[in-house]
């Protein structure tokens, strides 16, 4: 990582501030201990306010930890609520924790139980977090290694997605509550032809009970598709792909989920594609809109594509949308600053659309890989008043990875 003096690194921070008008605030920096090292997941609020969150390492056994960080009047205490064994509890947690209105959370593992992951529920109680495991992959037909995290239905349902196992290419799954422990059903085995390949992102419902996703490779150009997966009698599930990716202007390996707007829509970001003179010839990436038509197919058109320059490059994460429609995500590189390999240390970006002209671009944070953190891999969260809240899981004081605000 490229030093800079304390006085030059201020005034560098100093210019991005004034420049974007946005001011980033370090919630807390992970030690790499015992707290977690490594957040890579969104983070999730719960109904008092407090964040919970993933680290993929770190924790007593550095297999990974779940935390909860609370806001007091002296700022905001991280506290480490599980940390994995690496044994049947799984290990190496990289997805966002879903949560129920009784205070539950669930989430994923990439490793552990049987070595391909599992599903897991923390229950708050007066004596603390009791862990389950509601789930352990076996690698084969009922799928393995879950990179994302699990969506809940009305009915107390979860819902996800695994990057292996099936026939190798990933599976959709559901697990459904029984008076003897969960079932786990199959909803689709991935094919790796034009259903797509190697899902990494978390599903999305629509008002119909739809479910929505994306996989990272697959379609009929090899590189990922968009589908949804609507239910049927018998409790089958049909899936369709509403965009095949092409590697070229329209984007190439979404490697997150679908966002839906109040109208239908469909927003989402590619890894790679766009301006295919950029980022060595792969392009840098894109976010796009899917719009349905009455017909039941669907348009894809970009809204943005990255330069690798100050406007980012690689969105591994998602996009979240505001009451207006603004476009809030995060990219993996980007940055004035030459360090993080060379390629800037990402940033925090809003997406506008004037009534009836383009979508425009407007970076609100750069991150400089130091104590503000690096590298973010998932989109923030917006809470109630604007301010926007996410992970880092690079650099920060600590090296081991930070948790920040973004206030307007």
């Amino acid at each position: 990582m490229k030093k800079f003096p304390a006085f030059v690194l201020a005034i560098l921070l100093s210019l991005g501030s004034a420049a974007f008008a946005q001011t980033e605030s370090v919630l807390y920096s992970f030690t790499g201990g015992v707290d977690g090292y490594g957040p890579y997941g969104s983070l999730v609020f719960d109904a008092a306010g407090n964040l919970y969150g993933t680290t993929v390492r770190g924790g007593t056994y550095d297999a990974g930890a779940v935390f909860q960080l609370t806001p007091t009047v002296s700022g905001w205490i991280e506290a480490p609520i599980y940390s994995f064994a690496n044994n049947s509890d799984g290990a190496n947690p990289w997805g966002a924790l879903a949560i129920d209105a009784a205070g539950n959370l669930y989430g994923t593992a990439y490793f552990g139980g049987h070595g391909y992951g599992t599903v897991f529920r923390l229950s708050p109680s007066s004596i603390g977090w009791k862990f389950s495991v509601l789930h352990e992959f076996k690698g084969s037909f009922d799928g393995g290694n879950p990179r994302a995290g699990v969506i809940l239905d009305s009915a107390g349902n979860l819902y996800g997605t695994t990057y292996f196992g099936g026939r190798g290419n990933g599976v959709v799954f559901e697990l459904s509550p029984t008076a003897t422990g969960w079932k786990e059903s199959v909803l689709h085995i991935f094919s790796g032809l034009n259903d797509g390949a190697y899902p990494a992102a978390a599903l999305s419902f629509d008002a119909a009970g739809n479910l929505y996703g994306t996989t990272t490779s697959g379609g009929s150009s090899h590189n990922g598709v968009a589908f949804r997966m609507a239910p049927t009698t018998g409790g089958k599930w049909n899936l369709a792909v509403i965009h095949s990716f092409s590697g070229g202007k329209d984007g190439a390996a979404p490697w997150a989920g679908l966002t839906l707007d109040s109208s239908g829509n469909l927003y989402g970001t590619t890894l790679n594609g766009g301006n295919l003179n950029t980022c060595s010839g792969f392009g840098c990436g894109t976010v796009f809109k899917l719009r349905p038509n009455v017909q039941g197919f669907w348009t894809e058109s970009v809204i943005h594509t990255f330069m690798g320059k100050t406007d980012g490059a690689y969105p591994y994460a998602g996009i979240i949308l505001d009451a207006s429609g603004n476009v809030y995500g995060a990219t993996y590189y980007s940055g004035i600053l030459s360090d993080c390999a060379g390629s800037g240390c990402g940033n925090v970006y809003k997406l506008s659309q004037p009534a009836g002209g383009n979508w425009k671009e407007t970076v609100l944070y750069e991150f400089t890989g130091s104590s503000d953190g690096a590298d973010p891999s998932s989109a923030p969260i917006l809470d109630s008043s604007g301010n926007l809240f996410g992970v880092a899981p690079q650099y920060g004081a600590n090296l081991a990875g930070v948790i920040y605000e973004i206030t307007p």
